[in-house]
């Protein structure tokens, strides 16, 4: 599975971005698609995720309804819709895809494959 993550840019705060995750190969029903962040010097940071079958989704507490993640099975793309945006969500954005247990969904090590980032820069 290869992922192509796009989307990401300049934005001021209070504007929006979609970030998209279009994947080849084969996605398996128990897989689930994420987003992940990171800054310089910082761990990368779970912001949300999506079964890819059920649609069941779990997002970060920081998230507070600004993001939404959603997928479109027949284009096999995933998206980050990213509203109200502030300095701080400044950061490399990851999809990444996998099948990881409940506990681990938030985790960076549960998932087995990972877009190349995209960029994304809030100014204030």
């Amino acid at each position: 599975v290869q992922l192509q993550a796009s989307g990401g840019g300049l934005v001021q705060a209070g504007g929006s971005l979609r970030l998209s995750c279009a994947a080849s190969g084969r996605i398996f029903s128990n897989y689930r698609m994420a987003w992940f962040r990171q800054t310089p010097g910082q761990e990368r940071e779970f912001v949300a995720a999506i079964n890819w079958s059920s649609g069941t989704i779990w997002y970060a507490d920081f998230v507070k309804g600004r993001f939404a993640i959603s997928r479109d099975a027949a284009k096999r793309t995933g998206y980050l819709q990213m509203n109200s945006l502030k300095p701080e969500d400044t950061a490399v954005y990851y999809c990444a895809l996998g099948a990881p247990i409940l506990s681990a969904v938030r985790m960076s090590n549960g998932y087995a494959y990972w877009g190349q980032g995209t960029l994304v820069t809030v100014s204030s």
